[in-house]
């Protein structure tokens, strides 16, 4: 467990928060104004800027779990920074590409670093137990944070200042990332690891086999391929309309905002009322409706405005939702496992849906990759009908270095629903109703099993 003070939690939190924040603008800035100025490089094809798009996804996928790994032999804070150095690499490399070929290379270099994980365990370092469900909320909610900023901030500069621009900004974002990291995030006690936050190889199959895991990692798959997808067709579309490149980010800002103000409420409704499943379900129902509006949009602004203002706030909501499900559905012990998988799983979603989506607007239309995602959102829906109802449970990871008798414990111990020990972190996991759990009663227990 952590020794940090609840005002040093806080700062590690907020200062993580903000690191995380920086991170996932580099990807979101360039999804409103990749096919509009793409076109200046060399070899530049609609199908190569959606592959420039998804393989940032692609490079994320395949280090995100590897890269957490190594953070807990070499320590947290050098992978995130030679992770935000390479990310500085990458996106300098982006930055003077005159051909659509070092473009690619540049965001495949970008992705490379991929430390959210990292960044994930570094919050378990450094948060209690008890702080930790809230502190990956803050996380979460930095994300919903920088997509509404980096809408309009990617527009704006590309507007201005074209394309490389904001190639230049993901890197100054990552030259103060590193000042963040190393000046303001404090640095956890040297023999405490949040290891519930990292992946655990053994625990892999485990969580692959386990069904509302496969429905939540298919979720953020289709949530992401959606939205790479979308931002390939959706700024051409856009122009076609009659509404300038110009005046995209105009037309991003405002709606946006209303989006994300409109979700809170919902929000508030699947975690305080304990009403997740369906605000799951209405807001994958509002994706796949903000989809068809955007398909009959035709000239009108007006149909613009509501198709984006539906899919937007369904996006918002189920950002921020799907997160917080995972939390809940994670098996005792296997949290970071299962966090790994998820990520994997968003970040293959951005690469497949980029790269399909460069292809049908090439070779079939825009209106083609909005009735394919549209086709996705239900696809979704129908495998969401099938969720469990989650279970409002309380992680509790406790140091153990023997195994103890897993099945007598659960009956010992009031309240105990799961009971996990993993002898490569040395921990007993347990998930626990707050009602009915004595903390006293489970210390007693352990002593005696110590004792014996």
């Amino acid at each position: 467990m952590s020794t940090a003070q609840p005002a040093s939690q806080l700062k590690a939190v907020s200062s993580l928060a903000l690191l995380y924040m920086f991170r996932m603008m580099g990807l979101f800035m360039v999804f409103p104004v990749m096919t509009l100025y793409g076109g200046q490089y060399i070899d530049s094809t609609e199908q190569r800027l959606g592959l420039a798009i998804g393989v940032y996804g692609l490079s994320q996928a395949i280090c995100q779990m590897p890269l957490g790994l190594l953070s807990d032999l070499y320590g947290r804070k050098i992978i995130i920074f030679i992770g935000l150095i390479v990310m500085i690499i990458g996106s300098l490399v982006a930055a003077w590409a005159d051909s659509v070929w070092g473009l690619i290379i540049g965001r495949a270099l970008q992705g490379i670093g991929a430390v959210g994980s990292t960044i994930m365990a570094l919050v378990g370092d450094l948060t209690t137990e008890q702080n930790r469900t809230k502190a990956m909320a803050v996380i979460g909610a930095s994300i919903g944070v920088s997509f509404v900023i980096a809408m309009v901030l990617g527009s704006t500069l590309a507007s201005f200042w074209g394309l490389p621009s904001i190639f230049w900004v993901t890197a100054g974002l990552s030259v103060l990332g590193c000042y963040i990291l190393f000046r303001q995030v404090p640095n956890p006690p040297p023999t405490v690891r949040g290891k519930d936050a990292i992946p655990v190889p053994a625990m892999i199959g485990q969580s692959l086999r386990n069904a509302e895991l496969a429905r939540l990692n298919l979720g953020i798959f289709s949530l992401h391929f959606i939205l790479s997808a979308l931002f390939v067709a959706l700024p051409l579309a856009m122009q076609d309309a009659g509404i300038a490149a110009s005046q995209h980010w105009q037309f991003y800002g405002p709606i946006l905002a209303l989006a994300f103000i409109a979700m809170m409420p919902f929000m508030h409704l699947a975690e305080r009322k304990r009403k997740v499943k369906p605000v799951l379900l209405a807001a994958i129902a509002g994706l796949a409706g903000g989809l068809a509006l955007l398909q009959v949009a035709g000239t009108a602004w007006l149909g613009w405005a509501a198709g984006l203002f539906v899919f937007f706030m369904a996006f918002c909501l189920l950002e921020a939702t799907l997160p917080s499900l995972l939390s809940k559905q994670a098996p005792a012990g296997a949290k970071g496992t299962a966090m790994g998988l998820f990520s994997t799983c968003q970040f293959l979603g951005i690469s497949a849906g980029g790269t399909l989506g460069g292809y049908w607007v090439q070779h079939h239309s825009t209106l083609t990759v909005f009735y394919y995602a549209a086709v996705l959102a239900c696809l979704w829906f129908a495998l969401a009908l099938f969720m469990k109802k989650p279970v409002y449970l309380t992680s509790i990871s406790v140091a153990l270095q023997q195994e103890p008798a897993l099945v007598s414990l659960r009956q010992a111990i009031a309240g105990v629903q799961e009971a996990v020990w993993v002898k490569e972190q040395g921990l007993l996991h347990l998930k626990v109703k707050d009602e009915e759990f004595d903390r006293q009663q489970l210390d007693r227990y352990l002593a005696e099993l110590s004792a014996g």
